[in-house]
């Protein structure tokens, strides 16, 4: 069995090693051991942290991403789960395509005062109805915690459908 340090595991995997403590303390990931006071990780860390980082690039908490996993620590996926969020991120992107589009017809408006275009207030009355929805939406996170790699992972996943 090939073990890493804490350093080099947040080395390889682009995650902090205060992230990683935060992960073993909320039972994501688990230490095999010490050598001195550095935690010692099986090699097959680096695949649940890219799983944990996946995860919460498609916007499941800790919390469900640590039910995504069996005792014995192999991916235990709800496909249900995965539809759910499918549904949810393309309402979202339904949401930011009319917010984009609106951004554009924002800046391209002929009105005197935007106050006095149809379009953009009909576009401010929609924004004032998202934003109260969004706020009550909004997943809470423990202060000072991050996400760490999801922007990593959101970047490769464009990259590999041809956006940048």
């Amino acid at each position: 069995m090939q073990t890493l340090d804490i350093g080099e595991v947040a080395r390889r995997s682009g995650v902090s090693a205060s992230a990683l403590r935060y992960y073993e303390e909320k039972g994501l990931i688990a230490s095999v051991g010490r050598s001195g006071l550095r935690r010692l990780f099986d090699a097959g860390v680096l695949e649940r942290l890219a799983l944990i980082a996946l995860g919460q690039s498609a916007g499941f908490s800790l919390a469900e991403i640590a039910q995504m996993f069996a005792p014995d620590g192999r991916p235990r996926i709800d496909r249900q789960a995965l539809t759910v969020k499918a549904d949810e991120l393309d309402r979202t992107l339904r949401r930011l395509a009319a917010v984009r589009d609106g951004l554009r017809h924002a800046a391209a408006c002929r009105a005197p005062s935007h106050m006095e275009c149809p379009t953009f207030r009909r576009i401010l009355r929609a924004a004032t109805n998202g934003a109260v929805d969004a706020a009550k939406r909004r997943p809470s996170r423990p202060a000072g915690k991050v996400v760490p790699g999801a922007n990593e992972i959101g970047r490769r996943l464009r990259q590999s459908a041809g956006r940048k």
